[in-house]
């Protein structure tokens, strides 16, 4: 009796710290200055990158800089944005959810410019030039369908497109966060592949490979425990 009480006191103290700092994380997460804070973040690195550039702190080719710079930005914000569920429910975090959007956007946004700068640094913007090139590589093939999956994405990541498609058909439409991310990393292999630098590649899709697979496994458990 007397070892139980102490023991029974530690664990109600760890729940007690614990409860404690969920409490902290969701009011920060929910406070008015969270999303401002997130969108400055995220536009830290676009605005270095643009400065280096302008300020030539780049390297011997500031031009092949920039593109994979903005391509491992948006391959990052991509990681973080499917990083959120599974941190919202595995800590229990639910506020967490809020920063999904914004970081959603960030993929865009990033992966927007990692398109324009090779568009208009390594083909003048010089649009049968690009099509050629997207037709003679398949790394930048797979890259514009990526893109193109992206932009019904971010196109409708308001709270008024999911009330004008319906729950349901939002759904399915942002499931295509998945093969974007396959396409994504299929499109850094190849480009790597030249190299044969694969360092990068490995780590991204390990990361990708847990957040995709930690889904799988809570959608399958379940059902087979249930059997």
């Amino acid at each position: 009796m007397s070892l139980s009480a102490p023991v029974q006191s530690e664990a109600v103290r760890s729940a007690s710290r614990s409860a404690a700092w969920r409490a902290r994380i969701q009011r920060g997460v929910l406070s008015p200055w969270m999303q401002p804070a997130l969108i400055v973040a995220g536009l830290v690195p676009f605005a270095w990158l643009w400065v280096a550039a302008l300020t030539d702190q780049l390297g011997p080719n500031p031009a092949e800089a920039l593109i994979r710079a903005t391509g491992d930005w948006a391959l990052r914000f991509l990681c973080a944005t499917l990083a959120i569920t599974p941190l919202r429910i595995t800590l229990g975090l639910p506020a967490l959810a809020r920063l999904r959007r914004t970081l959603g956007l960030f993929v865009a946004f990033y992966a927007l410019w990692h398109l324009l700068t090779y568009a208009w640094f390594d083909m003048g913007l010089d649009l049968p030039l690009i099509l050629a090139d997207v037709a003679k590589r398949p790394f930048i093939l797979v890259g514009m369908v990526a893109f193109a999956l992206l932009v019904p994405m971010a196109a409708t990541s308001l709270n008024a497109a999911i009330r004008w498609m319906g729950p349901v058909r939002w759904r399915v439409l942002h499931s295509a966060i998945f093969g974007i991310a396959f396409l994504v990393l299929l499109h850094f292999f190849w480009m790597r592949a030249g190299k044969n630098d694969f360092a990068e590649v490995f780590l991204y899709a390990g990361v990708l490979t847990v957040l995709i697979g930690w889904r799988i496994l809570r959608a399958y458990w379940p059902r087979r425990t249930a059997v």
